[in-house]
């Protein structure tokens, strides 16, 4: 993919690069440059200076002036929506009389710039990523702020963004072809991809007819949210071209849930998945069919990028290369996902579902992992409240359990005929109840395992009276009333939970036969 340039631009902004890159320039401060294949970003204590850089791609342009300074006027209008405490103004990079290079002086503009706060780059979530694991806390507030900036994306064209898929899929081929890529995986990640797009354009273009296509962030890789007084906020939107950015919120998301896994955090891409269809509801789950394609571009586009990307050194562009190429195996296992399977995790209040239920989601394939369906958060749907809300003795009566259960019923069946697997948790103390879901699984004709959890009641007792901010409404007088529950003859996989939430897992893993099964990439 070529990039063109007038040379009287490139040699101008090369002395503005290094105008800013100057710690004089900054009353002393020092000065750290980043360069992407769009713009060069040069950070100061306290403020950030972004420069669209004299280059012409197919999919932008920045080879004029007055080009660049409309892009970054865009840039701001479009990244307030999603970071207003990062995103300052647009400033020009200016040339007095005299010759001297000022920022925002009063002489000729010969650069613009987005003048940004600047943020803790060490708190961006590719940093964290590669640190360690994510909570669940933080990936339930990502689900949520990526959730609530898709309810207010504005609503924008189908067949702009239906029609673009074929051709970023061709543009992937040609940049993994230019790269020297193996020729035959280039080739069936081609073929496969242009598969799935035939078998899936109907479903997505259903979906944009029921307003799911959106003018969404659009690049929404983990380097671009960060950690902002402890909250996952969105930044670097694209904005150079809205159309570019019109698309099915299931792909916007698709961004995240790819990049997790191609840091090896399998739990927090699953539980990302789960959170997101929590907090967005039915009309995601058929979405879910997609994903394995929609993941699988946004694998493909990010090792073409990193292709793309600039290098000081052969050190570097060795660097990029490598991580273009584990991009580039991801999106190949990505696009043809395996047999979906069903997993129903019972057990008393406090034997653990819950948090066995979350780290099992990361082990079982399609990826990014199974959707986790939780009774007490259908439950409390269920009476439109919050998943903290108490409620009351009349929400466990008889007849609202019933409803409860056959609620995670009927969402089972609907995300497994969408090809992906579920995870189901829930107390299933009684025989009708387990029946009624591996039912689901026979119905469906897909692989089922039951997980019954045991631990004493002094362990789970304890467990309940520790929990903070949950969804269970379970307290230690209904734990100690659960044991005198006459619970019918299990043949479920008993597995003993009295010890770590690792034993646990561990214990299940082996119990289930799918440890042979990782989405940790």
């Amino acid at each position: 993919m070529a990039q063109q340039t007038t040379s009287s631009d490139a040699a101008r902004q090369q002395d503005v690069f290094a105008f800013l890159a100057d710690p004089a320039t900054h009353a002393g401060a020092s000065v750290a440059r980043i360069d992407t294949h769009g713009a060069a970003v040069f950070l100061t204590k306290d403020r950030v200076l972004k420069i669209k850089r004299a280059v012409r791609f197919p999919f932008l342009d920045y080879s004029t002036l007055a080009r660049r300074r409309t892009a970054c006027e865009q840039e701001l209008e479009v990244n307030r929506r999603f970071a207003p405490q990062i995103y300052r103004r647009v400033v020009p990079i200016t040339r007095s009389a005299g010759g001297i290079l000022e920022i925002g002086g009063d002489g000729e503009p010969i650069e613009w710039a987005v003048e940004m706060a600047r943020f803790d780059e060490r708190l961006t979530l590719d940093h964290l990523a590669r640190q360690g694991p994510l909570t669940p806390g933080l990936v339930a507030a990502l689900a949520e702020v990526i959730a609530q900036s898709h309810r207010v994306a504005p609503s924008a064209a189908t067949e702009p963004w239906l029609d673009s898929i074929e051709p970023i899929i061709a543009d992937n081929t040609a940049a993994f072809t230019a790269g020297e890529f193996a020729d035959d995986e280039v080739a069936t990640l081609d073929r496969t991809s242009r598969e799935a797009l035939s078998r899936h354009r109907r479903l997505l273009g259903d979906r944009g007819a029921r307003g799911f296509v959106r003018w969404c962030h659009g690049d929404l890789h983990l380097a671009n949210i960060v950690l902002i007084d402890g909250k996952p906020v969105l930044f670097d939107a694209i904005e150079f071209d809205p159309v570019f950015a019109s698309v099915d919120v299931a792909y916007d998301l698709a961004f995240p849930l790819m990049d997790l896994l191609r840091y090896g955090r399998g739990e927090a891409a699953a539980g990302l998945l789960s959170s997101y269809l929590a907090a967005t509801g039915d009309d995601s789950i058929d979405a879910l069919a997609a994903l394995p394609l929609l993941q699988s571009i946004r694998a493909a586009i990010r090792a073409k990028v990193l292709l793309m990307r600039p290098a000081k050194d052969e050190t570097e562009r060795q660097d990029n290369r490598h991580t273009a190429e584990s991009y580039f195996a991801l999106a190949l296992r990505l696009i043809t996902p395996p047999q979906p399977r069903l997993i129903a995790v019972g057990g008393l209040s406090g034997t653990g579902k819950s948090v066995l239920a979350r780290s099992l989601a990361a082990a079982v394939l399609p990826l990014p992992g199974a959707v986790v369906l939780r009774s007490d958060v259908v439950r409390k749907q269920t009476f439109g409240v919050a998943e903290t809300a108490r409620l009351g003795a009349d929400a466990y009566t008889p007849e609202v359990t019933a409803k409860v259960y056959g609620s995670l019923a009927a969402r089972a069946a609907s995300i497994l005929g969408q090809g992906h697997s579920v995870i189901v948790d829930a107390v299933f103390a009684r025989g009708d109840e387990r029946r009624a879901i591996e039912a689901i699984a026979a119905k469906a004709k897909v692989p089922f395992e039951g997980v019954y959890l045991t631990a004493d009641l002094a362990i789970r007792i304890a467990r309940v009276e520790g929990r903070l901010a949950d969804a269970s409404d379970a307290t230690a007088d209904i734990v100690r009333q659960q044991q005198a529950y006459q619970l019918d003859s299990i043949d479920w996989h008993k597995v003993d939970a009295s010890g770590t939430p690792q034993q646990t897992l561990e214990r299940a893993l082996a119990a289930t036969k799918i440890s042979d099964q990782t989405c940790s990439t």
